[in-house]
């Protein structure tokens, strides 16, 4: 196991966030000096957050534990064209007034694990349709898509997968990709952000950004996943027969919450307390013993 300067990048490898990076080395330099301002997007498509997001809002609590400045972006842009990523068929389109409903739904739950506010480390949340939604098309396909190359693009995962399965992707999902790489760009001008995370479906998109940011403006940014979970069964974390486990409690009672995690299999609960609470580590490993 690398050991890091950076206190972020110790706790990150040592409960299990670390999967991908596009440079530890300067990465773990900036977050050593308490200038890695990251974030991580979140898109509106339903009315609450579930578990997988829980996840990459564990990272930015860690993030911000360590002095460091994180960033929930609401996707309020992005979820007006749709990430193809891990689907077989185009997302339905949704109404503007749809999104913005799910936007305020879900907005609250971050304070619940994020702290906001005025001061160096405190969190800030801002929304993509400020600035996609004012993109003028021309200006776009001059300025950004010249960036890209469409051979590249057809060989990540998002597309290539869909295309193999024979399965159609419409152009508005195509563009998801290039939206996505230019709020990395807008929040690096915007407020000196440096780092992308995701999960580690989304690296393809975010190696994207991490490249626009260097070609536009000659920014040196990061990009960092987390592993997709599954448990040791095989099943998808986060997914019970009655569907995906909401953040928010009109969608999923406290007491099925509860009830989710008290039904994790033995073999996970380790790994599970490393990535979704903040118990000391010590702790975690004396009630994995207590298990054997």
């Amino acid at each position: 196991m690398t050991a890091f300067k950076s206190d972020f990048l110790n706790i990150l490898q040592e409960r299990g966030f670390v999967h991908q990076c596009s440079d530890f080395e300067g990465l773990d330099a900036l977050a050593a000096r308490g200038e890695a301002i990251a974030y991580v997007g979140y898109d509106c498509t339903a009315r609450s957050l579930h578990i997988g997001n829980y996840l990459t809002m564990m990272m930015l609590y860690w993030l911000q534990q360590s002095g460091n400045q994180p960033i929930t972006l609401m996707g309020g842009g992005t979820t007006m064209v749709g990430d193809p990523s891990g689907k077989d068929e185009t997302r339905a389109l949704r109404s503007i007034a749809e999104i913005e409903a799910n936007k305020a739904s879900i907005r609250g739950v971050f304070s619940k694990v994020l702290r906001y506010g005025e001061g160096k480390s405190d969190a800030i949340m801002l929304d993509n349709a400020e600035w996609l939604t004012k993109l003028n098309w021309i200006e776009m396909l001059r300025d950004v898509g010249r960036h890209f190359s469409v051979n590249r693009m057809l060989a990540m995962d998002s597309v290539k997968l869909r295309l193999e399965r024979e399965h159609e992707m419409s152009f508005i999902e195509f563009n998801y990709m290039v939206c996505q790489a230019y709020d990395f760009v807008e929040l690096s001008k915007r407020v000196g952000c440096r780092l992308q995370m995701g999960g580690s479906d989304q690296w393809g998109n975010i190696v994207n950004g991490v490249e626009l940011c260097r070609r536009k403006d000659g920014a040196e940014v990061f990009g960092l996943t987390t592993p997709l979970l599954t448990t040791a069964s095989g099943r998808k974390m986060g997914k019970t027969e009655t569907g995906a486990v909401w953040l928010n409690e009109d969608l999923c009672s406290p007491y099925d919450y509860w009830q989710f995690w008290r039904n994790t299999e033995d073999e996970d609960v380790g790994r599970f307390l490393r990535l979704f609470t903040d118990m000391p580590l010590d702790e975690i490993g004396r009630l994995e013993d207590g298990m054997k």
